[in-house]
């Protein structure tokens, strides 16, 4: 089981400096290996059999694959094995980062749609081209929500589980499940598994990011409205730290979403359709942090009671 201190020195470390842009990354070689497989293996038929295989045959190494190399670091030199510890919680953590595209967001939407439309390209699957303003906003602060379970509370759940093999196994789930595991003609029977196993993984830390989210606000009456909000989404998990955020800024979000060219019509969440504002994004990001804390402290207390 990883030491309490290397969880708190990788934490510090994303804390500081983000995603290292001019670093190789893990999850881009995940997404390498992913892109390979269903390039060779989405076509023909047994294509749900294939993508399952896909799927699982990479999520297994992934996390073998780290366990082995932690063991053989750890029996070299103790510190070779903390070091590999600490860069691992570094790379899967993903709090600061997307905290920054955010706000960058919205400093661009202030100088143009277009550059706001641009912007959240860069962190949302779907097609941004015709957003307006109001679209931009909110599929920016649905997308911070979403990504504090997927970045931030969900590896440190299953690092506390698994250690930091488990950790990486989910980077991989996760990015399996964002490269394929969608419901288009072209993926859902190939990244039908993807997605399940993903819906798996998170089920958990869905609900226990919508939990940190609310006791952040000091709004616990909010825990009825994630209860009747929550279940509104596609997804099985997204819509719960969805509709905490929501019901924190006491605004709307969902509805009609493109993906690859296709509509799909999701439900919404929340009931109040007013405009978003810089102020409202600075307060999701002030919750993202405290919850973020939240779950590093409860993560760090639970390794330090099985150490």
């Amino acid at each position: 089981m990883i030491n309490p201190l290397s969880l708190l020195a990788g934490w510090l470390l994303d804390l500081i400096f983000g995603d290292p842009s001019r670093l190789p990354h893990p999850v881009v070689w995940f997404g390498r290996m992913i892109a390979f497989g269903e390039q060779h293996l989405n076509k023909g038929q047994h294509r749900k059999m294939k993508g399952a295989c896909l799927a699982i045959m990479l999520i297994l190494f992934i996390g073998l694959a780290g366990w082995a190399i932690r063991h053989f670091l750890f029996l070299t030199n103790m510190y070779l094995g903390i070091a590999f510890d600490i860069i691992v919680v570094f790379y899967c953590l993903a709090g600061t980062t997307l905290i920054r595209e955010v706000r960058a967001v919205f400093v661009a939407l202030d100088r143009s749609l277009e550059e706001g439309r641009a912007q959240v390209a860069r962190i949302v699957g779907r097609d941004t081209s015709e957003l307006s303003a109001q679209e931009v906003r909110t599929a920016a602060l649905e997308t911070l929500a979403e990504n504090l379970s997927d970045g931030v509370v969900a590896p440190l759940f299953w690092l506390a589980i698994a250690g930091t093999p488990g950790m990486l196994a989910y980077k991989m789930v996760n990015t399996l499940d964002s490269m394929i595991g969608y419901r288009t003609e072209r993926y859902k029977d190939f990244g039908c598994w993807a997605a399940h196993i993903d819906d798996i993984a998170n089920y958990i830390p869905a609900r226990l990011t919508a939990l940190l989210m609310v006791v952040a606000s000091g709004k616990i009456s909010l825990l009825g409205f994630v209860a009747q909000y929550g279940r509104n989404h596609a997804s099985p998990n997204s819509g719960y730290p969805e509709a905490a955020l929501a019901g924190i800024l006491n605004c709307r979000f969902g509805g009609p979403h493109y993906y690859f060219g296709e509509e799909f019509d999701k439900p919404y969440i929340g009931d109040n359709e007013r405009l978003l504002t810089t102020a409202d994004m600075k307060t999701a990001v002030r919750i993202n942090r405290l919850a973020e804390v939240m779950m590093v402290a409860l993560t760090t207390l639970v390794l330090y009671l099985n150490s």
